[in-house]
């Protein structure tokens, strides 16, 4: 599971503990994010990419399905391209970013109607892991998730996807994720209903039940 811009792994478990259930459930800080350490430097989406690879090899992970929320999405879709044969599916929830509102005054706009409909309980989490990865890394992470154009590596995915969206996401817009669904070769599209963006959080009974029927049916 690969978590978003400012937040660490730890929002994802909600769903994450669904999912154990059934199956092997990594949730791996990225570098200077949540509980991992805080290089100097500041990684790009490539970077982030490589370094799933190096920590999938460490720990002896071959393959995996990779389960993504907002700026995850966006560092899957470079290890799609860039590590192949380590990837077996995609589960992309609520991708950014919207080729339409690249901008920053933009997405924290729509961020900022967004969090109106998120959980209470988010508020606290989000604010701890914006202490934990600081301003600078933040910043430096936004702009690359900006610059990024995530729509010129879905074509290049061949790998069964799921697309999943909350209906009440502002900063996703339903146009966008269809958009996203009909450039994945092997995409679908799920809408959640009544959910907001950060669907892992808010809606894990539903996310899971997805998420089960899709690695249900992969070949």
């Amino acid at each position: 599971m690969v978590h978003g811009l400012v937040v660490s792994g730890r929002y994802m478990l909600p769903t994450a503990k669904l999912l154990a259930t059934s199956y092997q459930v990594y949730i791996p800080d990225l570098p200077g994010f949540g509980k991992s350490e805080k290089p100097d430097h500041f990684q790009n989406l490539d970077a982030m990419a490589d370094t799933l690879a190096a920590w999938m090899q460490q720990i002896g992970l071959s393959r995996a399905v990779f389960v993504g929320n907002s700026l995850g999405c966006q560092i899957i879709a470079h290890f799609a391209v860039r590590h192949p044969q380590m990837l077996h599916a995609a589960i992309l929830l609520d991708p950014t970013m919207d080729r339409r509102a690249r901008t920053a005054h933009q997405e924290i706009g729509r961020w900022l109607i967004n969090i109106i409909s998120e959980p209470f309980s988010l508020y606290p989490l989000v604010f701890r892991d914006f202490l934990d990865c600081g301003l600078r890394r933040f910043l430096a992470t936004f702009r690359y998730g900006l610059q990024d154009h995530i729509e010129s590596f879905l074509p290049h995915i061949h790998v069964p996807a799921l697309v999943v969206r909350g209906s009440r996401d502002t900063v996703v817009p339903q146009a966008w994720a269809e958009y996203v669904a009909r450039l994945l070769p092997h995409g679908t599209l799920v809408v959640l209903q009544h959910a907001a963006h950060d669907v892992n959080y808010n809606s894990p009974g539903e996310l899971a039940k997805v998420i089960r029927h899709f690695l249900d049916h992969l070949s």
